[in-house]
C-alpha cells in the first residue's frame, strides 16, 4: 500500500512537471505569435500609376548603347566596366556588406571559446603552490524566440542588396556618361572639321575681294570685315581643339587610365538616332530600374530594423555550458574534469524609455524611407516624361535648323552671283556667309543634343546589365549559408 502511494506521489510530480513544461511552451508560443511585429505592405505612396504620354515600338535591351551600332562605343563601355576605379570601389563596398551579413548571421549559431592557463606559485612550502594548469571551453547560445536575430540578419541582407543595386546604378550611369562623352568628342571633331573648312573658304574669299579691291570695285572696310570673320572662325577652331583634348582626358579617366597616356580615336561621325523605344508600364519601370530597387531594398531594411527594435523589448533566453580540466600537476590534468550547464532569461523591465524610443526612431526611419522611395519613383517618372518631350521637340528643332541651313545656302549662292555681277554689296554676302557657317555649327550642336537626350531616355528606362563581375559561385555559397 505504501508502495502504491509512493508511486502515485512520484507520478503526480511528473504530471505537474509535464503540465508546467506544456504551460511554458504555450505561454511563449502565445507571446511569439501575438508579440512578433507584423511586416506591412511596402508599396510606393502613390495613389495610381498613370501610363506614359507616348511610347515607341522598339524594345530596350540590357546593353542599351548597342542601339547606336557603334563598335568603338561598345569597346569603350565594356572596357570601362572592368577598369573604372569608382565602379571597382563600389563593388568592394558591396562585398563588404556581404561580409557584414555573414557576421550578423553568425549570431544564429552557438559561440564557443577555448581557454588554456598555466602558472607556478613559489615558494611551494609556504603557499602550497606548485603548478596550476587549466584547460576549458565555454559555449553560449541565445534562443531566437521572437525572431530578433533573424530579423536583424534580414535587415543586413536587404542593405547588402541595396549596395548591389547601388553598383548597378553606377554601372548604368557610367555607361551613359561614357556614351555622352564619346559623342561630345565626335561632335567636337565634327565642329573642328567644319571650322577648318570655313577657314579655307574665308581665306579664299579674302583673296577674291583683295583682287577686286585692287580694281577699285570694293572698299578697304570690306577686306577688314572679312578678315575679322576669318579671325573669329580661327578662334572657334581653338575652342574646339581645346574641347577635344579635354574630352579625351575625361574619357581616359572614365576608362581608368591616365590622361597623359592619350587615346587614339579616329573618325568623327554622329550616330543616327533610332526610333523612340517602348516605354512600357510605369510599374515595370519601378521593378526594372536599379536605383528604384535600391530605394526599395533600403525601405525593406528599415522595416526589419523596426521589427528588430520591437523584438528587443521581449525577454531573451540564453543557454550556456562550461567544461574545465584543472590540476596542480600537469601529469594529472586529464584525471579531473567538471562541467556546468545553465540557462538565463533576461527580461527588460525599466530602461527609462530607451527601448520605446528606439522603436519610435526605427518607425520614423521606416516612414522616411517609404517617402523617399515614393519620391524616387516620381522623379523616375519625370525623367522619362522629360526625355520623351525633349526628344520629340529636339527632332522638330533639327528639322527646322536643317531647313534654315538649306535656305541659307541657296540665299548665299544667289548673293555671290549678284555680288560678282555688281548688284549686291559685299556686306550682304558677309552677313549671309557668317549666318550659314553658324547654322552649320548649330546643326552639329543640335545633333549632339538630340543624342544626349536619347541617352538620357535610355538611362531613364534601362535596367541593370551584366558588367563582367560574376558572383555565381559566391552567391551559391551565400544562399546555402542563409538556408542554414
Amino acid at each position: 500500500m505504501e508502495k502504491n502511494k509512493t508511486e502515485g506521489y512520484y507520478l503526480n510530480i511528473k504530471n505537474r512537471q509535464s503540465f508546467a513544461v506544456l504551460f511554458l511552451f504555450s505561454f511563449f508560443g502565445l507571446l511569439y505569435f501575438n508579440c512578433s511585429p507584423k511586416y506591412s505592405n511596402l508599396s510606393p505612396p502613390i495613389d495610381d500609376f498613370q501610363e506614359f504620354t507616348s511610347s515607341g515600338d522598339s524594345l530596350i535591351t540590357d546593353k542599351w548603347w548597342e542601339v547606336f551600332n557603334d563598335d568603338k562605343l561598345n569597346i569603350l563601355i565594356d572596357s570601362a566596366m572592368r577598369s573604372n576605379l569608382n565602379l571597382a570601389a563600389t563593388w568592394q563596398q558591396f562585398l563588404s556588406t556581404r561580409a557584414t551579413v555573414r557576421s550578423q548571421a553568425s549570431n544564429k549559431w552557438p559561440a564557443i571559446e577555448a581557454s588554456a592557463q598555466t602558472a607556478r606559485t613559489l615558494p611551494e612550502p609556504d603557499f602550497v603552490g606548485g603548478e596550476n594548469t587549466q584547460l576549458g571551453f565555454l559555449s553560449s547560445y541565445e534562443l531566437d524566440l521572437w525572431g530578433r536575430i533573424g530579423t536583424a540578419v534580414n535587415a543586413e541582407k536587404f542593405r547588402s542588396e541595396a549596395s548591389y543595386f547601388d553598383y548597378q546604378t553606377l554601372s548604368l550611369s557610367l555607361s551613359a556618361e561614357i556614351a555622352t562623352t564619346w559623342y561630345q568628342l565626335q561632335a567636337a571633331k565634327r565642329q573642328l572639321q567644319i571650322t577648318e573648312d570655313q577657314i579655307k573658304t574665308n581665306e579664299a574669299i579674302i583673296k577674291l575681294i583683295r583682287s577686286r579691291f585692287v580694281g577699285g570695285q570694293l572698299r578697304a572696310v570690306d577686306i577688314l570685315r572679312q578678315a575679322q570673320l576669318l579671325e573669329s572662325t580661327k578662334e572657334q577652331k581653338i575652342i574646339f581643339e581645346t574641347n577635344i583634348q579635354l574630352l579625351k582626358n575625361q574619357l581616359a579617366v572614365l576608362l581608368g587610365k591616365q590622361p597623359q597616356e592619350g587615346i587614339v580615336l579616329d573618325g568623327a561621325t554622329m550616330p543616327t538616332v533610332p526610333e523612340l523605344p517602348k516605354t512600357g508600364l510605369p510599374l515595370e519601370l519601378v521593378r526594372r530600374r536599379p536605383d528604384l530597387k535600391q530605394s526599395f531594398a533600403t525601405l525593406l531594411a528599415a522595416d526589419r530594423d523596426m521589427a528588430s527594435a520591437v523584438q528587443s523589448k521581449y525577454p531573451r533566453i540564453t543557454l550556456s555550458g562550461r567544461g574545465q580540466l584543472r590540476s596542480n600537476n600537469f601529469d594529472n590534468l586529464f584525471d579531473n574534469w567538471a562541467y556546468s550547464l545553465a540557462g538565463n532569461i533576461l527580461a527588460p523591465l525599466f530602461y527609462g524609455g530607451q527601448l520605446k524610443a528606439e522603436v519610435d526612431r526605427a518607425t520614423a526611419v521606416k516612414k522616411q524611407r517609404l517617402y523617399e522611395y515614393g519620391q524616387a519613383t516620381l522623379v523616375a517618372f519625370r525623367e522619362v516624361e522629360d526625355a520623351l518631350t525633349q526628344d520629340m521637340k529636339q527632332a522638330e528643332r533639327l528639322d527646322n535648323i536643317a531647313r534654315q541651313l538649306e535656305l541659307a545656302e541657296k540665299s548665299n549662292k544667289q548673293l555671290r552671283v549678284e555680288f560678282l555681277n555688281g548688284f549686291s554689296p559685299y556686306l550682304d554676302v558677309l552677313l549671309g556667309l557668317d549666318q550659314e557657317q553658324q547654322l552649320r555649327r548649330d546643326y552639329v550642336a543640335a545633333q549632339l543634343q538630340h543624342v544626349q537626350i536619347r541617352i538620357a531616355l535610355y538611362r531613364a528606362l534601362a535596367g541593370g546589365f551584366d558588367t563582367g563581375r560574376n558572383l555565381d559561385e559566391q552567391k551559391n555559397k551565400w544562399d546555402e549559408f542563409y538556408e542554414q
